[in-house]
């Protein structure tokens, strides 16, 4: 079985220190044994843990549209952040990749895909994230996996992490797959595991995006 972090970011997104390396060891430590790199805007930094990790690597990427973000998994290379949600979709698949939704119906995140979008683009989603581990205490996680369940959607789960602490707070256990198509298969037996993260995290994302704005 497979313990499965399917949303962490890294160096190589803009509110992360994480690098590689770090991520790696710490992957080990925890019997993380597959992880989704989702960076915002990047599929850079994913594409390069898959040639290092002793583990399997899925290259994914948050891409930030008008209307929210969506995530590619899965991806060939990075799509660019701003276009329209349908040709974010399109470009998604051209890569043969999975449509992902994270963090949906999240009140408080100011980039969770807009609602009514997203009933708009449903036939076109292949997994809802039902946990997300930075999500707030005081928010009801049960309108994603409702969502999922009335669609028949793929449900996932990710720490999101920022920081190196976060690595491996929410995961799906599940059968181990070989590629896209079987990844669909195993996630579908998936069990959603981990807690939420404490919130005061999204302090060291802020600090992290402003240290990097300077340094630029």
């Amino acid at each position: 079985m497979l313990k499965a972090d399917l949303h962490i970011h890294t160096k190589y997104s803009m509110d992360s220190n994480t690098s590689l390396d770090e991520l790696i060891s710490r992957c080990l430590e925890l019997d993380i044994n597959c992880v989704a790199i989702a960076d915002h805007g990047t599929t850079e930094g994913a594409i390069k843990l898959k040639r290092i990790a002793p583990f399997l690597v899925i290259v994914a990427e948050e891409i930030l549209t008008p209307n929210g973000e969506i995530m590619g998994m899965f991806l060939k290379e990075t799509i660019p952040s701003r276009l329209s949600v349908e040709e974010t979709i399109s470009r998604i698949r051209a890569q043969g990749g999975l449509v992902c939704i994270p963090h949906p119906f999240d009140r408080f995140r100011p980039s969770a895909l807009d609602s009514d979008i997203l009933e708009a683009i449903v036939d076109q989603v292949d997994i809802i994230e039902v946990f997300n581990a930075r999500t707030l205490p005081f928010q009801n996680l049960n309108g994603a996996k409702i969502f999922a369940q009335k669609y028949g959607l793929l449900q996932s789960a990710g720490s999101d992490a920022h920081t190196l602490s976060e690595i491996g707070n929410a995961y799906v256990e599940m059968p181990e797959f070989n590629g896209r198509d079987d990844f669909i298969t195993a996630l579908a037996q998936g069990n959603i595991c981990g807690s939420r993260t404490n919130p005061l995290v999204h302090f060291l994302s802020l600090g992290n995006r402003i240290k990097k704005k300077f340094r630029k």
